[in-house]
């Protein structure tokens, strides 16, 4: 009985093995896919509905300044609830360094139309003179004229 000796430098195998690294990009696109929803930095509002909305980009960008109207007339500032009477102090703050910007408040469409004006008011009062309201374009007009 002879000693099978194998030479395995004769087979050395140039090819690279992609799967472990197909997985962890799978893993990381699905993480991705979970997060990126929860990632939004907005209040859960119920915006009015409207036929004729205006695009505003502006809106969405980092740096805008977002007043929120829930329908139970909480007031939020950007992610923090704020209460009536610091909503003008903190948007004057926020606006030192940044004269003639815009001021978007998004309002639940269930809202009392008293809390959307009294932050409307706080906001002006504060030296905005352009405010923003945000509302969303309906999908489907069902009205049959023109």
């Amino acid at each position: 009985m002879g000693i099978a000796v194998r030479d395995l430098s004769k087979a050395v195998s140039s090819n690279i093995n992609v799967t472990p690294m197909v997985d962890v990009m799978l893993v990381l696109l699905i993480i991705f896919m979970v997060i990126t929803p929860m990632l939004q930095n907005k209040v859960a509002i119920d915006m009015a509905k409207v036929d004729n909305a205006v695009a505003m980009p502006d809106a969405d960008k980092e740096d805008a300044i977002v007043v929120a109207v829930t329908r139970d007339g909480g007031l939020f500032l950007g992610q923090n609830r704020v209460s009536p009477d610091q909503l003008g102090p903190m948007v004057r703050d926020k606006l030192a360094d940044k004269p003639g910007k815009t001021i978007y408040v998004r309002a639940d469409a269930r809202a009392q139309y008293k809390a959307v004006e009294d932050a409307i008011d706080d906001v002006r009062t504060a030296g905005v003179d352009e405010v923003g309201l945000l509302t969303q374009k309906k999908e489907g007009n069902l009205s049959g004229g023109e």
